[in-house]
């Protein structure tokens, strides 16, 4: 058997190329948009991709399934399990529990597996030709290391009221049959730490049930249905604004896109032209380049790892938008961008002096000037971590606003008076900062080194209840 696990650390998600040596079949399992990994791993190794298949709607990525299908002309394998309001909208090979997909000498085994979503199935893996004992558990957004798949995205991100509750009750008895599998079986998770799929994903790419068993929090409910459903529920970390875009585009017949594309290099007139426009100009930039200069009204989403993230929390994917990066990162940024479907990218540029623009300086504080003002009136200081961060302890007086709702909260940012911001370590603290001083606000100051600066240099937090979040 080949096994090649296949990670997206910008989205922490997981994908799958498992193959039969002797036959040369393969299949993918949760594949990625930017499908050209797939290929190229099946042509070094001399197998042929042809079986795909996913294990549920996904809501954090756009799934490259269709893409590798057209490429390839394998057959497409996804559920048909959780009613009709959860069924894939275009030709496939539908899967129930119990079925069995057959790649050369491997067997797949289907067990629907609902509660992340109603329609969720895991992949139980034998190896014939070495034993008739089934060996990995594919489990998607099931199982990971250490936590299970949150219920809640489907009302939370999609606006399904009342899905969460019956969702944590499905998992629950799913979980039953998880714990009823053999103790040895491996188990490959389709998301790692720093998912928003879940609240305590473990970091290591794989586990076995036996492990899940003793570590795994949600595991230990066994006579406590209602502990494990509001535990489940608690704390679950807010989700991006794009979730419900990618849970609509995964399900429906949409545009594909077999190939990264080409970006075009944008000459200073069309820069300006398409700044006259409304066309909005992403810096993405590292934060401290950005705070020495940078063009009015840009918005600084640094091209790490989080930048996919962000930009599906920001970005209307109807509008086209342009970059700011250099020449050797286009490519990269532009597979972030399209595993997450944002590929309306009207171009880009790689150097702000070269605009001649007139730039802007960041106002950056220390933690000196935010003690300056702490417990008076005449300075708003403002926590724009997500709210499971600022309960844990915040600096007092620290008004909340999620960065990620921030622009729907404008309101709550004075205008009368200074404005002090801060994050945990900066990075989301110089989004927040570009993001108010493109809507106008003209006294924002960034705490740059935000809260690990500030506990770092012995300064007290609070963890009081009754402070004001939006």
């Amino acid at each position: 058997m080949f096994f090649q696990h296949i990670y997206d650390k910008t989205l922490a998600q997981a994908s799958y190329l498992i193959g039969c040596q002797k036959t040369g079949e393969s299949i993918v399992i949760d594949a990625k948009r930017d499908v050209d990994t797939y290929l190229e791993v099946a042509k070094q190794n001399g197998l042929r991709i042809t079986h795909i298949a996913e294990t549920h709607i996904h809501a954090d990525f756009l799934a490259g399934s269709r893409e590798l299908a057209a490429l390839t002309g394998a057959t497409l394998y996804l559920s048909d399990e959780g009613g009709p309001d959860w069924q894939y909208a275009f030709p496939h090979t539908g899967l129930r529990h119990g079925d069995k997909i057959t790649v050369g000498n491997l067997t797949l085994e289907v067990i629907h597996t609902p509660g992340h979503t109603p329609e969720s199935i895991s992949f139980l893996l034998t190896d014939k030709p070495a034993t008739m004992a089934p060996v990995m558990l594919f489990t998607g957004d099931f199982v990971f290391v250490g936590d299970v798949g949150r219920p809640d995205l489907l009302e939370k991100a999609a606006g399904l009221t009342g899905t969460k509750d019956v969702g944590a009750r499905q998992m629950y008895d799913s979980l039953k049959t998880f714990k009823q599998l053999p103790e040895y079986i491996q188990v490959w998770p389709g998301h790692g730490a720093g998912s928003a799929c879940g609240k305590a994903l473990g970091a290591v790419p794989s586990t076995t049930v036996g492990y899940e068993k003793i570590r795994n929090w949600a595991l230990q409910y066994d006579d406590d249905q209602e502990g494990f459903v509001d535990y489940l529920l608690a704390d679950q970390p807010e989700p991006p604004r794009y979730f419900a875009m990618m849970k609509q585009l995964n399900k429906v017949d949409r545009p594909l896109m077999v190939s990264v594309p080409v970006q075009k290099k944008l000459s200073t007139d069309e820069l300006k032209d398409a700044l006259g426009k409304g066309i909005a100009l992403i810096d993405t930039r590292n934060k401290a380049a950005f705070a020495e200069g940078f063009i009015p009204g840009s918005l600084n989403i640094q091209g790490n790892n989080a930048f996919a993230t962000w930009m599906g929390w920001f970005m209307d994917y109807s509008e086209p938008f342009m970059l700011i990066a250099e020449e050797a990162q286009i490519e990269d940024l532009t597979r972030k961008l399209m595993r997450i479907g944002l590929d309306n990218v009207y171009g880009y540029i790689t150097d702000i002096n070269e605009s001649g623009i007139p730039l802007q300086k960041a106002a950056i504080v220390d933690a000196d000037a935010v003690k300056a003002h702490l417990n008076q009136d005449d300075v708003q200081l403002v926590d724009i971590r997500n709210e499971t961060e600022y309960r844990s302890g915040h600096i007092e007086g620290a008004d909340h606003v999620f960065i990620g709702t921030l622009p729907d909260n404008l309101d709550k940012i004075a205008k009368d008076k200074p404005v002090i911001i801060y994050c945990q370590g900066g990075d989301r603290a110089t989004i927040g900062y570009s993001l108010l001083v493109k809507n106008g606000f003209t006294n924002i100051m960034n705490y740059s080194g935000s809260m690990n600066d500030w506990k770092a240099k012995g300064n007290p937090v609070v963890t009081a209840e009754n402070t004001v979040h939006a």
